[in-house]
């Protein structure tokens, strides 16, 4: 253990040696033509750069694995044996240098972690009952403490606003390149900077708990764990250095050529295989995370970049999850007080089509409420400047026997074709205002699944609980292929089963609790960043800013990956394949060749890096 910090902690003085040496040793030997300076440096550099490495290769062999270290170091014994010493003083240089540069390349793929790590909030100003503003570290931050953020701070947790306006840059969390504003009630969340006002938030979450701290522990988690590529390059390097070293042999067996037999050791390396997938998967990962999208590992990369089959809850998934009136007709002779009359009951309910209503009324004169009751099932019955008002569906009015003409029936059903609740009110006996009510779809909704049907998504399935026709129009609105509404979260969980079982791959989209089992049961599990804990943490990948925009860069990033993957495998392929034809056809030598092979490993970590840039718009 001593023996390795040391070379952990001398190791790039050591590479900085063995480079200046072998520099001495080719300047002696070609320019100066001293041949015993020559050799004396080769013979320095040599030992100096086989030192970590044989290490290395000796640490593998306690562990049962023959390392690609082993066979560097057999080759170096062997050059070392017929007194190449100029080969293995190159070999072990560009080893350990090539190495280094992998090192320092898979470094910067992980900056995206540490730059969230550095960004994490480290004190908050906690107010007391007298409004008094105390510095404390963030340790010491409780849930229901009374926080105070100030311009060009950071919000220290996750919570919501008690008093003042501001925007706030929330793109540490949510990728929005845009400052949000917040009020009143809003929530906010920690690591986010206010750029402008001043606000008293209470604390709802802290510490790891809060979306920040999340996403910090989930990114470093994904870009640690393995892809199935990976795994399978791996396990396939077990077996493939034995079978060099074999293979080594037996070229010296039939050749008696103890060079040739040596510098297939080296050239057969796999080291562009080994280190050409990970890269890809933590490039890939890194790129997900600065955009908004939180992918939770490397085998989830392998079956989003499968999913032929999109599977999404409606309410505030394909829809934004906010009641809005569409359509507000007048029936009639309109009573010049009948808005006013409207928005006092609504303002005394709760209910989202009340609220709704109220918000398309705005600002009318205002009524005294004389008397209300609710209806089961039906709607409201009130009183308001001594005139009763009915608000409710049709079987409220043809109760209370309100006429309804043919053409007023053919209204109600137009606006009910298009996927709106109906809301109907009516005003001393007569129907005054045919309402219609819905869900908005999301803007961006339509031309998302248009792009994702072109990268290769085969059907979209929307599963929902709401009414047949609302469902129907939506998906009409969208192009979705299959609908399936009024089920039970259960009946939800029947249905993503069965596109499993004839052999789709699936992916559920959704954002509340009663989607956690679907979520989980698919193949991937995609929830919105806005909806609940339950359906983030059983979910496989996140989309924070619950953009359908994130979802397409999430399947297109996914693809890209893979398809990233698998050039770098096959460019280690080839040069493994073009070295062994140049070596026994003569043009390619152990040095030469080392350079090849370092060569190729620096282009599969500039291709992996291709990924950062990565951007599906």
């Amino acid at each position: 253990m001593k023996l390795q910090r040391f070379i952990k902690k001398y190791l790039n003085g050591i590479i900085i040696a063995s480079g200046v040496l072998v520099t001495i040793g080719l300047l002696s030997e070609y320019i100066f033509h001293q041949e015993l300076v020559a050799v004396s440096t080769m013979i320095i550099a040599s030992i100096i750069g086989a030192f970590p490495i044989m290490v290395q290769a000796f640490q593998s062999l306690k562990n049962k694995v023959i390392s690609i270290e082993l066979l560097v170091s057999i080759a170096v014994i062997g050059a070392f044996f017929i007194q190449e010493y100029h080969e293995s003083a190159i070999v072990t240089f560009l080893f350990l240098f090539g190495a280094y540069l992998e090192r320092r390349t898979i470094q910067k793929t992980r900056d995206s972690v540490k730059n969230l790590i550095a960004m994490a909030p480290t004190t908050a100003l906690i107010l007391d009952d007298n409004g008094e503003a105390e510095e404390v570290e963030i340790d010491f931050v409780d849930e229901g403490d009374r926080l105070l953020v100030k311009t060009g701070a950071q919000v220290p947790v996750d919570g919501f606003v008690l008093f003042g306006e501001g925007f706030i840059d929330e793109a540490s969390v949510t990728g929005e390149s845009f400052p949000v504003k917040k009020k009143l009630g809003d929530k906010v969340f920690a690591g986010t900077i206010l750029t402008n006002g001043t606000l008293q938030i209470e604390a709802e979450k802290v510490g790891e708990d809060t979306t920040f701290g999340k996403i910090i522990e989930l990114v470093e988690e994904a870009q640690d764990s393995k892809s199935v590529m990976e795994k399978f390059i791996n396990k396939f390097s077990k077996y493939y250095t034995p079978a060099v070293i074999i293979f080594a042999l037996v070229t010296y067996l039939f050749t008696r050529d103890i060079r040739l037999a040596i510098t297939v050791l080296v050239l057969g390396c796999p080291g562009a295989l080994v280190i050409g997938v990970p890269v890809s998967n933590v490039t890939g990962i890194g790129n997900g995370a600065k955009n908004g999208v939180l992918i939770k590992g490397g085998e989830v990369l392998d079956r989003m970049n499968q999913v032929d089959t999109m599977v999404f809850d409606k309410t505030g998934t394909l829809t934004e999850g906010k009641m809005a009136v569409t359509t507000f007709s007048v029936v009639g002779q309109e009573d010049p007080l009948g808005k006013a009359y409207l928005a006092a009951i609504e303002k005394e309910s709760d209910h989202p089509l009340a609220q709704a209503i109220v918000s398309y009324l705005g600002e009318t004169k205002s009524f005294m409420v004389e008397q209300s009751r609710t209806v089961e099932g039906r709607g409201i019955q009130g009183i308001v400047d001594k005139k009763e008002v009915l608000i409710g569906n049709e079987r409220l009015l043809k109760e209370k026997e309100v006429a309804i003409s043919h053409s007023e029936a053919k209204k109600i059903d137009a606006i009910k074709s298009q996927g709106n609740s109906i809301v109907l009110v009516a005003i001393e006996g007569k129907l005054q205002f045919i309402i219609g009510v819905s869900d908005v779809i999301r803007p961006e909704a339509k031309e998302a699944l248009a792009r994702l049907r072109k990268m290769g998504i085969k059907r979209f399935v929307m599963l929902t609980g709401d009414h047949t026709v609302t469902a129907q129009a939506v998906a009409k609105q969208l192009g979705i292929d299959e609908v399936h509404a009024e089920l039970l979260p259960e009946d939800k969980v029947r249905e993503v089963q069965k596109l499993k079982d004839t052999g789709h791959v699936v992916a559920f989209i959704g954002d509340g609790i009663n989607d956690s089992p679907s979520i989980a049961l698919a193949d991937i599990g995609i929830a919105m960043g806005s909806g609940t804990d339950v359906a983030v943490e059983t979910s496989d990948i996140v989309l924070m800013r619950s953009s359908f925009e994130e979802l397409v860069h999430a399947y297109g990033l996914t693809k890209a990956t893979i398809r990233n993957m698998r050039q770098n495998i096959l460019i280690a392929l080839a040069t493994v394949a073009f070295l062994f034809i140049g070596l026994f056809a003569g043009f390619i030598y152990m040095a030469s060749g080392m350079f090849v092979h370092e060569a190729s490993i620096l282009i599969v970590i500039f291709n992996g890096l291709r990924l950062v840039k990565y951007n599906q718009k």
